[in-house]
């Protein structure tokens, strides 16, 4: 039998194969299920992440040594000879052991035969190592070097492409940026909490967790690593998990600067699943404000009350786009629904399921939401437009829209200084875009508009 972590970690990829589940909640389940902790854990948890987050350079890898696409090979023996490439390029594990523990579990799920093609496959593969694959499988970097970053670093082409668009949109023209980028974006990201203010600081809770305290937003703290579901002040309500990246989005629509008073009505247009609603909600709480927030979907409706259990915060189960609540709104935050591909790292299988067509129905909801969100502000309020997408169609094509901006009756202001004190690049405004290997964070993009 194989050992229980990558029996842990082939269960994962299955779930993620057969049914279109998501890696980082199929995985822990199966952690507290079989008991695998400390170091068992950590193993399962970097083979799964990391088979899911390098599939296509693996899958390259596979064709070409085998000679056959991987479309033509057995769902269960296409996991574990993924499992076991990955190994073999991107891990310390011995070629011997990579190799036989994926052969015996291909010979337990589907016979000796598979198990004879595994044997051959990764026995080919381990004669050379990830750079001379590499160098096999992608285009040659003299005429094509997009291409051959975005199959170093386990992308899809047109990901690498809407990366680099994004890049010299906002004054960054060096293909060097382009490749630290991707690479970190190849890599596991830290878990970044938040403190939820009015509860615990920040150096509080990095105290307890022995985190650090983040860069750039006052609520966050990084860990180095653990379940950060079984961290205290997590269960207790004290912290939470989110990206510090998001967090700065949040908190960029509860300080934004008005044109005249706080009445203390703020709105969370698109909240689902919560994460942004409860930070705003702690604000809200502190400042005396109530929040709104309007998710469409039931069962993400109840994920943000579970989110904001305690705060000043009423869900409300509509489409944003016509929620039907009054106007007359100081602040409202629009975080709308995006490709993602700015969150690329944290959810590992996520890169090879999008689809560069995902991207034009997208940004007409996405000005759609803002024109609803124009019509719920007061004159003088505020608006924060939010994607976790880098991409040019999904943020400064929607934000830089002036014929839509002056029917709807929205001005961009300086985003740059809602983001605390930093040494930290912000590019030349009006809106801010976060990057994973400048910033540490998701790769955010916002933008405060105020209501003329």
């Amino acid at each position: 039998m194989t050992d229980a972590a990558r029996r842990a970690a082939l269960d994962t990829l299955a779930a993620v194969r057969e049914r279109g589940a998501y890696a980082n909640l199929v995985l822990p389940g199966l952690l507290r299920e079989r008991r695998l902790q400390g170091r068992d854990a950590a193993f399962a948890t970097e083979l799964t992440y990391g088979a899911c987050r390098a599939q296509g350079l693996l899958d390259a890898v596979i064709e070409e040594a085998s000679g056959r696409s991987v479309d033509k090979i057995d769902g269960p023996v296409l996991d574990a000879v993924r499992l076991g490439v990955y190994q073999l390029l991107r891990t310390r594990v011995g070629a011997h052991a990579a190799v036989d523990e994926t052969v015996e579990a291909v010979k337990e799920s589907s016979g000796r035969g598979a198990s004879g093609f595994a044997n051959a496959v990764l026995r080919k593969v381990a004669k050379a190592d990830e750079d001379a694959w590499v160098d096999r499988v992608a285009p040659p970097a003299a005429d094509d070097l997009i291409g051959h970053l975005a199959m170093q670093y386990a992308h899809p082409r047109w990901i690498a492409d809407a990366f680099w668009e994004s890049l010299r949109a906002n004054g960054i023209r060096s293909m060097g940026q382009l490749q630290a980028l991707l690479a970190e974006d190849d890599a596991r990201p830290p878990v970044h909490l938040v403190a939820r203010p009015g509860e615990i600081s920040a150096d509080e809770l990095a105290l307890i967790v022995g985190g650090e305290a983040g860069r750039l937003s006052p609520y966050a703290v990084y860990l180095t690593g653990g379940d950060p579901g079984a961290l205290e002040p997590v269960r207790d309500g004290l912290a939470g998990v989110q990206d510090e990246g998001s967090q700065l989005v949040a908190r960029a629509a509860a300080v934004a600067p008005l044109d005249g008073p706080d009445g203390g009505r703020w709105l969370d247009l698109c909240a689902g699943p919560g994460g942004k609603a409860a930070l705003l909600g702690s604000l809200a709480a502190i400042d005396g404000a109530q929040v709104d927030a309007v998710e469409p979907a039931e069962h993400r409706a109840e994920l943000v009350r579970k989110a904001v259990r305690g705060l000043p915060v009423d869900v409300h189960v509509a489409d944003g786009r016509e929620s039907g609540l009054e106007p007359g709104y100081d602040r409202v935050l629009v975080d709308a629904p995006c490709s993602g591909i700015g969150a690329l790292r944290r959810r590992p299988e996520a890169r090879w399921r999008k689809q560069p067509s995902d991207v034009d129905g997208l940004a007409v909801l996405q000005r759609s939401l803002l024109e609803a969100a124009a019509a719920l502000v007061r004159p003088g309020g505020v608006v924060v437009y939010a994607t976790c997408s880098p991409h040019v169609a999904e943020t400064i094509d929607v934000v830089g829209d002036h014929a839509l901006l002056d029917r709807i009756g929205l001005e961009r202001i300086d985003t740059r200084p809602l983001v605390p004190d930093t040494d930290l690049p912000l590019g030349d405004g009006p809106h801010v875009q976060l990057w994973p290997h400048l910033h540490g964070t998701d790769g955010m993009f916002f933008q405060a508009l105020r209501k003329v």
